[in-house]
């Protein structure tokens, strides 16, 4: 057991980390803690997710809770059914992106709350490894919903395109954005060029993380050839999106995000609009050019939507292709990205590069990873090493001043230091990163 529950989930290979006997126990405790009467079941494409999901379901029933389960869907529409079903929470079997020899749990709380190591996913790990309580006097029943056609319209609902039929590119990696493809995105105004749209949890074509620009080049070329507007890859569980304008060029998620203000913003002014901490400064320059109020926030899903939910507001995005809305319960939701980029064009002529290459001005290295023994030791080096820059501890160290600034912290979930650096200009950008690069060695 020991190593599989994260910041953020529970995630770990099948059978040595993960069993069906532990799922057993995860789905106790989770009912447990969770003080749950109902909660929602959803899996992903993987064929251990089977035997995962029957044992999973099994102790949360024998901890005298019912199970609504919606079969095979995406990480988005297991969310949407927690929260248009009003349930106590919910828990996804899958591993997102991870490869097919891994499978894990996401587990949200009433009014899709994440669970996280921060907010009660320790509980959960104590209850599932402690002695496991009698089982409850009257054991929990099992449901079947299909929650597809629901979660189209919610989606669709609210988006409003133009007249201008675009031709997209979308490449899922034969993960679950397949369903988001056939269920959702086949229902917009869109001629689609489709790559690896088969749910195959064995993964055939290419990992299922777009993230990694080596995932993206089969959509990059497809983009050209096709003649396609833009390009859409989806991750393996369709929670995270990034993206290619109509030239095969890849758009940064935190462009992303300002790409999405004159949507979302305009509507409601003074509106706080979240951004992760390693976000390009084009992002809060847009949305209060907007009208709207940028918040800053530590990397992590739950503490952005902890954020953007006490806030109110609309929607946030995260370097990592995480897009949170509030009309989707605080929830990532890649489709509806791709959905309110798509409809934006849809409504004039311009080229997604046309929009994009405003936001292209600041240089910047993006996220660059760092193998490093002492993590902790290596932060305070380099925070030392600008005692004059303003500082903050919000996440790791950002060391900011007038011209440039980065970030440096530990990844959450891998043995890595992370940087982003980003300057007004490329003589700044290569002096400062000359000096991060002599501290922090050669990137993994």
């Amino acid at each position: 057991m020991a190593g599989i529950f994260k910041a953020y989930d529970i995630r770990g290979t099948v059978p040595d980390q993960l069993d069906e006997a532990l799922a057993d126990r995860i789905g106790r405790a989770v009912a447990t803690h969770l003080g749950a009467r109902r909660l929602v079941v959803g899996r992903d494409m993987r064929d251990s997710g089977v035997g995962l999901t029957r044992a999973l379901i099994r102790g949360i029933n024998a901890a005298g809770c019912d199970v609504v389960d919606i079969g095979i869907v995406s990480t988005p529409m297991q969310y949407f059914a927690v929260g248009s079903l009003a349930a106590d929470g919910g828990v996804m079997v899958t591993a997102s992106h991870n490869p097919a020899s891994y499978n894990g749990f996401k587990i949200s709380a009433k009014d899709v709350v994440p669970v996280g190591g921060d907010s009660g996913l320790a509980q959960i790990e104590a209850l599932a490894r402690g002695d496991q309580p009698p089982a409850a006097d009257v054991a929990g029943s099992v449901s079947e919903h299909d929650v597809k056609a629901d979660y189209a319209a919610r989606i669709t609902s609210l988006l409003s395109f133009g007249e201008r039929r675009l031709k997209v590119g979308v490449d899922c990696g034969n993960g679950m954005g397949g369903l988001e493809v056939e269920h959702v995105l086949s229902g917009f105004p869109v001629e689609i060029v489709g790559l690896y749209l088969e749910p195959d949890g064995t993964f055939p074509n290419h990992e299922a993380n777009p993230l990694n620009p080596a995932n993206m080049r089969d959509l990059q070329a497809a983009v050209i050839r096709e003649g396609c507007d833009l390009g859409i890859g989806f991750d393996g569980d369709a929670d995270r999106a990034c993206f290619c304008d109509e030239n095969g060029e890849l758009i940064g998620n935190d462009l992303v995000t300002a790409l999405l203000a004159p949507e979302l913003v305009p509507q409601e002014p003074g509106c706080a609009v979240l951004y992760d901490l390693r976000s390009s400064r084009v992002v809060p320059d847009t949305v209060r050019a907007l009208g709207g109020k940028p918040i800053r926030e530590r990397v992590g899903h739950a503490f952005m939507k902890a954020t953007l939910r006490r806030h109110g507001g609309p929607y946030g995005g995260e370097l990592s292709g995480h897009f949170y809305y509030r009309d989707l319960w605080y929830t990532d939701s890649a489709i509806l990205t791709a959905g309110l980029v798509i409809a934006r064009l849809s409504r004039g002529t311009e080229k997604l590069s046309d929009l994009a290459a405003p936001l292209h001005r600041y240089p910047t290295t993006g996220e660059v990873n760092f193998h490093v023994e002492d993590k902790d030791g290596k932060i305070e080096e380099v925070a030392a090493a600008f005692p004059d820059a303003r500082q903050d501890r919000l996440d790791g160290v950002t060391i900011e001043y007038d011209t440039w600034w980065c970030n440096v912290r530990k990844s959450n979930t891998e043995p890595l230091l992370r940087l982003v650096l980003e300057a007004d200009d490329q003589p700044t950008f290569e002096t400062a990163r000359a000096r991060l690069m002599a501290l922090l060695g050669t990137p993994a």
